[in-house]
């Protein structure tokens, strides 16, 4: 009677005794030693189920078509019943043993043919003799990294497009995996499924772990039956197509902080009353001189008001039958410039009170004036605009003829090299102080009357002009191209523009709607503070010889002084004009007849 076998267990990695051999490992092929070797291991694992046994016999049968040797021969030994099996172990004349049978797993997958036998504490079983034909091995191939069996599992992204792909698929796929990774790479009783592990974490929490965990969520606004980080869905597309070129060339937002941005102070420093101001924005009746004086003309008189003492005085009056149109400092700060309704132009000496000399040439008011050392342009409403040298008796030395109405803005380069005009026409011409029979260039971007115009005390060859009430805009110029550099909507009729001395800033002045002042970086063009400067529109703004104080002037007959631009501690005076040592200097150069 033959007696079964006894295996001896192994202890594997799961903490389970198994009939695999020890390391886990099973051998392909049958070792040469082994066969000639008489001392067999007790370790030694079972002989598979020969081609001549009968279990062999029937599964041929019940499969005949399957190639020898393919996968489908090899998943249908797996298909033998369990019953057998324990049938054959648990025979009544096996030898008892001192250690535990294992129980067979219900599916065992043999990858190849050997003649190893397994020793036990019973009777020894006889070997059976090799084979000498070279037994057949079945190679089953599985696609994917050796290391990662199962992408799905490191790759959540993947899994959750096969879920939403293929709905059907997953019960397939998942049936396919748990028989490669139970059959062919091992059962590991110790692993389970995620959602087992979790259901069996919830289960195992006590309850005050539950209430404690259930008191945090609801502190933090967190809820339980959430995941906390999950794949949403794309963003739906817009349905406009964006410009890059849009939105990558816009101006730099401003990245100044509120601790590191300046303070400005938002009340006058000092409020004069101006009383019979003209309420005309085409006219030019405040400046401020390089001698710290201010003059300014009301109906038919010029006042001078002196910053340092405070004292005012009456310059002039002019005949009841014209008007002061315009004033203007010369550039040392000794003389001052009178243009007059009847298109008369007046230089008189401030600190003798005298008139020098009465200049004539224009037919019609001269709304606008500006000085080059010993060389005067005047604007008149005619469009014309004279050169005018006072230190010679025939004072007109050329005529500067573009535009076709009244010019209100004039303004000389620091150096003397160009002119910029501006008038009634919304052009905005440059002109060259070596050629100046035609302009270099003229602009034609604003659609209201340009006014205000201001040349840049750190790069001279950029001027800013600011349109009246149907254009708002501030456009900045490079003035050696042609080029428009920069533009931003004011929101307001722009009246007047100075650029600061001591700052990369610039001051607009605004009527209607809302006669502010407003403080802009450049070139950023970012608002630093807008103030809410008169009750009605502010005609007129001249800068203080410091570059710190700005006086403006509205038709609600009031003279203000604003401190914008107030010096850093310790920074020296660089907004001061030429004539800052007084008349003394340019008096001797300058001699008016």
């Amino acid at each position: 009677m033959a007696t079964a076998a006894v295996h001896t267990p192994v202890k594997s990695h799961s903490n389970i005794f198994s009939t695999r051999h020890a390391g886990g490992r099973v051998p392909l092929t049958p070792s040469p030693r082994t066969r000639a070797s008489a001392n067999h291991s007790p370790f030694t694992p079972p002989p598979p189920p020969s081609r001549r046994d009968p279990e062999w016999h029937a599964d041929k049968k019940k499969y005949p078509n399957a190639p020898r040797g393919s996968l489908h021969d090899t998943f249908a030994s797996l298909s033998l019943s369990s019953s057998k099996r324990p049938s054959n172990r648990s025979s009544p004349s096996s030898t008892k043993s001192n250690i535990a049978a294992p129980s067979a797993s219900p599916l065992r997958l043999d990858l190849g043919v050997n003649e190893w036998s397994l020793t036990g504490s019973g009777h020894p079983t006889p070997l059976k003799k090799a084979r000498s034909a070279r037994p057949t091995k079945t190679a089953i191939r599985i696609n994917g990294d050796r290391f990662i069996p199962t992408r799905g599992a490191s790759s959540p992204t993947a899994a959750m497009k096969a879920d939403h792909s293929r709905p059907g698929s997953s019960s397939r796929s998942s049936s396919q995996d748990s028989v490669l990774n139970d059959d062919v790479f091992g059962r590991d009783s110790n692993t389970q499924s995620s959602g087992e592990d979790s259901e069996d974490y919830t289960s195992r929490k006590s309850p005050k772990s539950k209430a404690y965990e259930a008191s945090i969520a609801e502190a933090v606004g967190l809820n339980l039956g959430t995941r906390i980080l999950a794949f949403k869905p794309a963003p739906p597309e817009s349905s406009k197509p964006i410009d890059l070129r849009a939105q990558y060339n816009r101006p730099l937002k401003n990245t100044t902080s509120a601790q590191t941005r300046r303070r400005i102070l938002t009340a006058p420093e000092r409020v004069l009353d101006a009383p019979g101001l003209f309420d005309d924005y085409y006219l030019n009746l405040l400046d401020w001189g390089s001698g710290n004086q201010v003059a300014i003309g009301l109906e038919r008189n010029v006042y001078v008001w002196n910053a340092d003492t405070g004292a005012v005085s009456s310059l002039l009056e002019t005949s009841p039958d014209t008007y002061v149109s315009s004033v203007r400092w010369s550039q040392d700060g000794a003389y001052v410039s009178v243009g007059l309704g009847s298109g008369d132009v007046q230089i008189w000496d401030v600190e003798e009170g005298t008139k020098l000399r009465t200049m004539t040439g224009h037919d019609t008011r001269v709304g606008v004036m500006s000085w080059n050392k010993a060389t005067l342009s005047t604007g008149s409403r005619s469009g014309n605009i004279f050169n005018h040298d006072v230190r010679i008796a025939e004072h007109k030395t050329a005529e500067l003829l573009s535009h076709t109405s009244e010019v209100c803005g004039l303004e000389w380069r620091a150096d003397g090299a160009q002119l910029a005009s501006g008038g009634n026409d919304n052009l905005v011409n440059i002109w060259d102080a070596r050629n100046i029979t035609a302009p270099k260039f003229s602009k034609t971007n604003h659609k209201a009357a340009v006014k205000a115009l201001a040349w840049c005390p750190w790069q001279n060859n950029l001027l800013a002009s600011g349109g009246g009430s149907f254009d708002k805009q501030i456009h900045f110029w490079n003035t050696t191209t042609g080029a428009r550099v920069n533009s931003v909507d004011a929101g307001s009729q722009v009246t007047a523009l100075k650029w600061s001395t001591n700052y990369r800033e610039i001051v607009s002045c605004h009527g209607a709607p809302d006669n502010q002042l407003t403080v802009w970086s450049y070139p950023s063009l970012v608002k630093n503070v807008e103030i809410p400067a008169h009750e009605t529109r502010v005609l007129h703004a001249a800068l203080s010889p410091d570059g710190q104080m700005l006086a403006t002037a509205a038709s609600d007959e009031s003279l203000k002084f604003w401190k914008l631009f107030e010096k850093k501690t310790g920074s020296a005076a660089s907004g001061s004009r030429s004539g800052d040592s007084g008349k003394g200097g340019m008096a001797k150069q300058m001699t008016i007849r």
